[in-house]
């Protein structure tokens, strides 16, 4: 008969993580085997071309658990290509991405299943700046530029999510097939909320604790390979995706309240130099215009310029949003399309073999002695 507990695949990037890599992974293989009544599981290690002994490490955790497998990248490829890997090659039914620090522990896998489970959502965030959520031993630098990037983010995206950029979530696997990402960085976070609301996706979040204090204990031995800033402005950016609006259309329309203010006063002095000149032979408009700009250059050139930067703001910003629309259209469109040729090629497959289903993910929680 086959095993009614579902199936999850844990996905684990890992680069230049010799020094957690074995350890780590044991917590999260015992704590796995704590809901083995509920749940088979499958851990899928992502290489991502590490230069030390992380591949070494990740093959011999290979021989040691039963369910665990391991993919490697010939070179460093980012953690966008990490996703996109571990959901290509997830066999699970929900995939748990994870980050192997463990800066959240692995008791995050249950609360996010069982919320996943619950509201039938499509992703579920493990947020530390949720009510009921918390911070511990992160660096301040750290702590400052990831609380604002996601209050920022959270400003621009739709949903009311307090963050965006945790790699801690639950997904539905085959939602998460659908996504088709491009990033190569840590803005694919962000980018999976975004796609996921263009696909009218449910998102859920739960209460997390982000602790940094295995991280501190590994010390000198770890070397992260994050580079905060440049990591940090690219996640900001991605707040132009989400509402181009704010960026562009919302400065060109005050800028251009600015240069209709100071043109009223350009043609507030035209009207005056105008006057002041009285009747001449010859051309009296131009004689005032050159007499109002005269005595009020800067008017005149903030005017006008003002007035020229607004309507090119407002008419790239009313092209983002054409694009921006056109995009949703088509990723919408490209990824249904998408979405029933595999079931469509799912459902032959089991026409053909029905008894392929059964033996699809013979992984479970076993664990060798």
């Amino acid at each position: 008969m086959p095993d009614p507990r579902p199936l999850v695949t844990v996905v684990l990037p890992a680069f230049n993580e010799a020094a957690v890599l074995e350890e780590n992974l044991a917590a999260i293989q015992a704590y796995l085997g704590t809901l083995e009544q509920h749940y088979r599981f499958e851990v899928l290690i992502i290489n991502d071309g590490s230069s030390d002994r992380t591949g070494e490490i990740a093959d011999a955790q290979q021989q040691r658990y039963d369910n665990v497998r391991v993919v490697h990248h010939p070179i460093n490829l980012g953690l966008g290509h990490g996703f996109r890997t571990g959901f290509a090659q997830a066999r699970g039914e929900y995939v748990i991405t994870m980050d192997i620090d463990l800066s959240y522990s692995p008791e995050h896998i249950g609360l996010l299943l069982e919320r996943i489970r619950q509201t039938k959502a499509q992703i579920v965030l493990a947020s530390p700046y949720m009510a009921g959520g918390s911070i511990s031993n992160v660096p301040w630098l750290r702590r400052l530029l990831s609380v604002w990037a996601n209050r920022f983010l959270s400003f621009f995206a739709h949903g009311n999510l307090s963050t965006l950029t945790c790699m801690v979530r639950a997904h539905e696997a085959k939602f998460a097939h659908d996504l088709v990402l491009r990033a190569v960085g840590m803005e694919v976070m962000p980018e999976v909320i975004y796609k996921s609301m263009i696909l009218r996706g449910r998102i859920a979040q739960v209460p997390a604790h982000l602790d940094w204090s295995r991280q501190i204990a590994a010390g000198p031995r770890r070397r992260s390979s994050m580079r905060i800033l440049r990591h940090t402005l690219a996640t900001v950016l991605s707040g132009f995706v989400f509402r181009p609006f704010m960026f562009l259309v919302l400065p060109g329309l005050l800028l251009l309240l600015f240069a209709l203010w100071t043109n009223f006063w350009m043609v507030m002095h035209f009207i005056d130099a105008y006057l002041d000149i009285g009747p001449i032979e010859g051309d009296r408009v131009g004689a005032a215009i050159a007499e109002a700009y005269q005595r009020y250059p800067h008017t005149f050139v903030v005017g006008l310029l003002s007035l020229m930067l607004s309507i090119q703001l407002l008419g790239l910003g009313t092209l983002a949003l054409q694009a921006k629309n056109y995009f949703e259209e088509l990723f919408f469109l490209g990824s249904t399309i998408a979405s029933r040729a595999r079931r469509d090629a799912e459902s032959a497959d089991l026409v053909a073999a029905p008894g392929a289903a059964a033996d699809r993910h013979p992984v479970d929680c076993a664990h060798r002695a």
